[in-house]
């Protein structure tokens, strides 16, 4: 059964507790210079099934967007896109598809973040595991290379087709920009993060022109296992985040 958008009013409390979680995200992504204008979207599913969601409103910058105005979709209604208050036909296409195909990404946050895009526009794409920060994707991340231009419908479902491993919680589009997965906005979030972070230690690392010192299978595993593990940095970070919006009396929970 789907569910209308003219019925998941945009201004409601419903899943208040993931929306403060969510509108937290996009402010603090505003203030990393994560946005692209009022492109990009971050997502989260709310239902046991994955396919209703909480996304951003069309063309809404990310340092303006309010917990109580955050979409509610669902990614089986077909007529998701004829209704008054629809969706980006591209945030549509790539969010509606991940959150119909992969039950296992509850939240996906895709963004053109500056050294991500770089990473993702280079012949190889591969994120060498050169420091801690990029230990952390190693064995964790797909390489998307067949970039079809904008996300509508059809090629949401050729990038979300990639994502069935639970493991793998990065994309690497190619010739567009990086779509980051986890279990919850915390999880997220944290991600997304040290993903532009390891992107930009290692671009400017090449950029050096000297050779790089590449940490091998057996460390770089061992350390992405343990970060994997570390307990609650994900959700402490938020914490955090959210605690200074509060203190600047930000009004990204109304």
């Amino acid at each position: 059964m789907t569910v209308s958008t003219t019925l998941m009013n945009t201004r409601s409390n419903e899943h208040r507790a993931e929306r403060i979680d969510l509108a937290a995200s996009f402010r603090w992504a505003a203030r990393l210079n994560f946005h692209e204008g009022v492109a990009n979207h971050f997502s989260l599913a709310v239902n046991d099934s994955g396919t209703q969601f909480l996304m951003n409103r069309n063309q809404v910058h990310f340092s303006r967007i309010k917990a109580s105005e955050l979409l509610l979709l669902d990614a089986n209604d077909p007529e998701a896109l004829s209704h008054p208050d629809a969706p980006d036909i591209t945030a549509w296409g790539l969010h509606g598809s991940v959150h119909r195909r992969c039950p296992h990404h509850r939240c996906a946050m895709h963004v053109h973040s500056i050294y991500a895009t770089v990473l993702a526009s280079l012949k190889d794409s591969n994120l060498l595991p050169i420091d801690q920060n990029s230990a952390m994707f190693y064995e964790r991340y797909v390489i998307d290379d067949g970039y079809g231009g904008l996300a509508t419908e059809s090629e949401g479902e050729r990038c979300a087709a990639q994502l069935s491993d639970p493991k793998k919680k990065v994309m690497i589009m190619g010739n567009h920009g990086v779509l980051v997965l986890g279990t919850s906005v915390a999880d997220t979030f944290n991600r997304l993060f040290y993903f532009e972070r390891a992107a930009e230690t290692y671009i400017k690392a090449l950029q050096t022109g000297q050779e790089l010192r590449v940490l091998s299978h057996e460390i770089a595993s061992n350390t992405a296992k343990e970060l994997d593990e570390y307990p609650e940095q994900a959700e402490k970070h938020l914490d955090e985040l959210k605690a200074i919006l509060d203190d600047e009396n930000s009004n990204y929970a109304d």
